[in-house]
């Protein structure tokens, strides 16, 4: 596993009581093994130092096992990584965020995001930081695509609103974190293969999008969710909300895919085609 963040990776951030856990750790492994379905074989063989011998699939939630770390970072600054505030569309304002892979606080899930492309883009950075934000964008992705993560601050994007999911207490945020995903009684690589997909139409969509817009789409999904009627959820709630989890799921899977491949294979036509590994070991 990576080594403790040292104090040069140390952001000062502003201390918050956020619960920022997002997906389940299935629904994280969710995405990542649909990511390693979708690079190229470049892209493979690139990111394998910052594997670190794990599997995509793994890392994916590294970033919410190190909370468990007792340093300051992991305890307390790096709860604002993982969401973001915002009350209307009109006011994220993605031009005002000046991010590179040496200047730039990291203040949400918007800049966390930027700021690990331009790391990991930057050929003057040691490996040691690369693994770290290779890790932490992993995470990053898969989080901003939970809807909730883009909710509102009074209620700590849904903590605070108590539902009952078939006669169980929990709160919105955690139904969309564990609860739905889990309600399918799958094994990360069982979901996988029920939504995974190969179609071009689809993979292009999706990829022809970029971190801010996740951020939007997010947003505009929670507001709806906050529409909770009398909060008690049971199979209407599956049925009405399941195509969601799923879709985002998917999303998520195949623009981890579609970044990294960016980022780390320069012949990948990536707004084109990013079934990747899957059709190169098929021809």
């Amino acid at each position: 596993m990576i080594k403790q963040i040292s104090s040069l990776f140390i952001v000062a951030l502003t201390l918050t009581t956020f619960n920022v856990t997002a997906w389940s750790q299935n629904g994280h492994r969710i995405i990542g093994k649909i990511a390693e379905n979708h690079l190229t074989i470049e892209t493979r063989r690139a990111i394998y130092p910052l594997l670190q011998g794990d599997k995509l699939a793994e890392v994916t939630t590294w970033a919410d096992e190190m909370r468990s770390n007792p340093a300051d970072f992991w305890k307390y600054d790096s709860r604002k990584w993982h969401y973001i505030n915002i009350s209307s569309a009109d006011e994220f304002k993605p031009a005002k965020y000046r991010i590179t892979h040496n200047k730039g606080e990291v203040t949400d899930i918007y800049s966390g995001i930027l700021k690990s492309i331009a790391v990991l883009e930057s050929p003057n950075t040691s490996l040691e930081k690369k693994q770290f934000y290779f890790r932490f964008l992993t995470h990053l992705v898969g989080d901003i695509h939970q809807p909730m993560h883009a909710g509102r601050s009074e209620d700590w994007g849904g903590n605070k609103i108590k539902v009952t999911f078939f006669g169980k207490e929990t709160n919105l945020h955690s139904l969309w974190d564990k609860g739905l995903v889990e309600s399918e009684n799958l094994s990360y690589t069982e979901f996988v293969e029920f939504i995974d997909t190969k179609d071009p139409r689809i993979i292009s969509r999706y990829l022809a999008s970029e971190p801010k817009d996740w951020v939007l789409e997010s947003f505009h999904i929670a507001e709806e969710l906050y529409d909770i009627g009398n909060g008690e959820f049971k199979y209407h709630y599956v049925y009405e909300q399941m195509p969601v989890v799923k879709e985002r799921l998917l999303q998520g899977g195949i623009r981890l895919a579609g970044l990294l491949n960016k980022i780390f294979d320069k012949s990948a036509e990536v707004q084109v085609n990013a079934i990747g590994y899957l059709e190169q070991n098929n021809k």
